[in-house]
C-alpha cells in the first residue's frame, strides 16, 4: 500500500499541477479514507480554473462531486454513516458543524460554523489537504455527509448524483415544477439537462430549453430527455418564443442556469408568467446585474437563489440513477485521468476544438489501468 497519494492542485488561474501528499492515517475518532472512483466536473470548476471566481482559497485540490469506495473508516464514523470498508458512497460538498442551531434545525447548508467543504472553499487553518475529488483519495472529516450507492452502476453514471441533484432541487424543490406546468430552462448544460429529467419526472406539461448555436447537440439531447421545445437564442428571441408557445401566458417556472451571462436573467423575468417562480443558479463571477424591481413587484414574481444541493435532492437523484429510467449514459461524454485535469476542464469549457462535452469526469484509476496495460504489453 503506497504511503503517498497523488492529487491535482490548482495554484493559480489555469495552473494545475500534480502533487504527492502523505497518505492520511485514520485514527479511532477520525473520519474515513475514500478511494476516488470518479469525480464530476462542474461549471463552477471551469470558472474557478479560469480565474473568474475568487482565488483566495488557492492553492487547493478542486473537485466537489466525488464518488468512491470506503477504504478505511473509524469505528465512530462507521456507526454515524452506517458504512463499512468496500461501500460505495457519494459525498456532499459541505462539511457542517452539526451542532449549531441551524444544523440542529436541519438547515445545515446555512451552518454558521462550517468546517469546510470538499473541493471548494476551506478555512486557512485547514490548510492544503486531500479535501477535493481530483485526487486518488479523499480524507473524509467525521462531519462529512455521505450517501450510499449501489456498486453495480458504472462509475461515470453514478457520479452524476450532483448535477442530477441540482436538477431535482432547482426545478422541483425550489421551482415547484409539477403536474401540467410549463418549465423554461435557460441553459443546456448538464444541470439544465438534469432539470429536464427532474421536471419530466415531476409531471411538467411543457418543457422549454434554450442554448447557443454551438449547443445543438445538447439541445438535441434535451429533446431526447423530454423537452418539448428548444430555442437557439442566437436565432430566436427567447421571450417572444416562450410567449408564442404558451399563448402569451409565459412559463410557470423559469430556471436561469447560464454562467456569467446577464441577458438570460432579464429573459427569465420577462418570460415568467404573472405570479410565477424564477430560480437563479447561474453564477456571474461577482458581476452585479441591475434587476427591474418594478417588474418583479408588478408581476408578483417569486425569485429564489439556488445554492448548491441538499441531502433530500441528493437522495432523490440517487434513486433516479438507480431506477435506470433514463439513458444517462447519453449525457456522459468524456473521461480523463488525474494527469489530464486541466485538459478535462478545458474540454467541458468548450475550449478544445472538435470536442462537444456535456458531462465530464475525472477517474484517477484511468492512469493505473493504463500503466497495468502497458506493463502487460511489455511497453
Amino acid at each position: 500500500m503506497a504511503d503517498t497519494v497523488r492529487a491535482a492542485v490548482q495554484t493559480a488561474p489555469r495552473q494545475i499541477e500534480i502533487r504527492e501528499f502523505p497518505r492520511p492515517v485514520i485514527g479511532p475518532d477520525d473520519g474515513a479514507l475514500l478511494r476516488i472512483e470518479a469525480c464530476g466536473i462542474c461549471g463552477s470548476d471551469v470558472e474557478q480554473y479560469k480565474g473568474s471566481m475568487s482565488s483566495r482559497w488557492l492553492p487547493m485540490v478542486p473537485g466537489h462531486e466525488p464518488l468512491g469506495i470506503i477504504e478505511e473508516v473509524s469505528e465512530s464514523a462507521a456507526a454515524r454513516w452506517g458504512v463499512r470498508p468496500g461501500d460505495r458512497v457519494a459525498v456532499e460538498i459541505l462539511i457542517p458543524c452539526r451542532s449549531c442551531d441551524l444544523c440542529l434545525a436541519g438547515r445545515y447548508m446555512s451552518c454558521k460554523n462550517r468546517i469546510g467543504s470538499h473541493g471548494g472553499s476551506n478555512p486557512p487553518e485547514r490548510g492544503l489537504g486531500l479535501w477535493g475529488g481530483y485526487s486518488e483519495y479523499i480524507h473524509l472529516h467525521p462531519n462529512s455527509i455521505l450517501h450510499k450507492m449501489r456498486g453495480d452502476i458504472p462509475a461515470e453514471i453514478a457520479v452524476m448524483f450532483n448535477p442530477l441533484g441540482a436538477g431535482v432541487r432547482w426545478a422541483v424543490h425550489l421551482g415547484g415544477a409539477g403536474l401540467g406546468d410549463t418549465v423554461l430552462i435557460l441553459g443546456a448544460g448538464q444541470r439544465g439537462l438534469s432539470a429536464v429529467l427532474a421536471a419530466r419526472t415531476a409531471g411538467a406539461g411543457t418543457i422549454i430549453v434554450t442554448g447557443l448555436a454551438r449547443d445543438a447537440a445538447k439541445l438535441e439531447l434535451a429533446r431526447e430527455f423530454g423537452a418539448d421545445h428548444t430555442i437557439n437564442v442566437e436565432e430566436e428571441d427567447t421571450v417572444e418564443r416562450v410567449r408564442e408557445i404558451t399563448g402569451g401566458d409565459g412559463a410557470d417556472v423559469v430556471l436561469e442556469l447560464t454562467p456569467m451571462a446577464h441577458q438570460p436573467v432579464r429573459d427569465a423575468l420577462n418570460a415568467v408568467r404573472w405570479g410565477g417562480r424564477v430560480v437563479l443558479a447561474g453564477l456571474k463571477g461577482g458581476r452585479n446585474i441591475e434587476l427591474p424591481t418594478d417588474m418583479i413587484i408588478n408581476k408578483a414574481i417569486t425569485v429564489l437563489g439556488a445554492f448548491s444541493v441538499d441531502s433530500r435532492a441528493y437522495a432523490e437523484a440517487i434513486r433516479l440513477i438507480e431506477s435506470g429510467r433514463f439513458p444517462l449514459e447519453r449525457m456522459h461524454t468524456h473521461t480523463f485521468g488525474l494527469d489530464d485535469v486541466a485538459r478535462a476542464i478545458e474540454t467541458l469549457a468548450g475550449e478544445i476544438p472538435g470536442e462537444e462535452a456535456v458531462h465530464v469526469a475525472i477517474m484517477p484509476g484511468t492512469e493505473r489501468a493504463e500503466a497495468t496495460r502497458r506493463a502487460g504489453d511489455g511497453a
